[in-house]
């Protein structure tokens, strides 16, 4: 696990807990190691999801997020595509394309 760590405190269903507990026990690991691995996990995936994905691009669009959040999401290389996206979407650009 990353030295860079946070805290985080949530409330979880019982039922969810104890089996996470159990998990860790039959994997001699802890809880926080499940949990942290279950949330990489999903993250990773969500975000290969084509509909998520767009709904990711559009918070970047909208500047709810930094291209530096949207990297940190989808990779650098698909956030500077969606970079490029977003400069053919400016008003300016198309303008300028207009003019040529």
């Amino acid at each position: 696990m990353s030295s860079d760590t946070k805290r985080v405190q949530f409330r979880a269903p019982g039922e969810l807990v104890e089996r996470a507990d159990i998990l860790a026990t039959a994997l001699e690991t802890d809880r926080e190691d499940i949990i942290a691995t279950a949330l990489r996990e999903y993250v990773d995936e969500a975000v290969c999801d084509d509909e998520t994905e767009q709904e990711i691009a559009a918070a970047y669009y909208d500047a709810t997020i930094t291209y530096e959040q949207l990297a940190s999401l989808v990779g650098r290389a698909r956030a500077t595509n969606f970079r490029v996206l977003k400069r053919q979407l400016e008003p300016s650009y198309v303008d300028e394309v207009a003019d040529l």
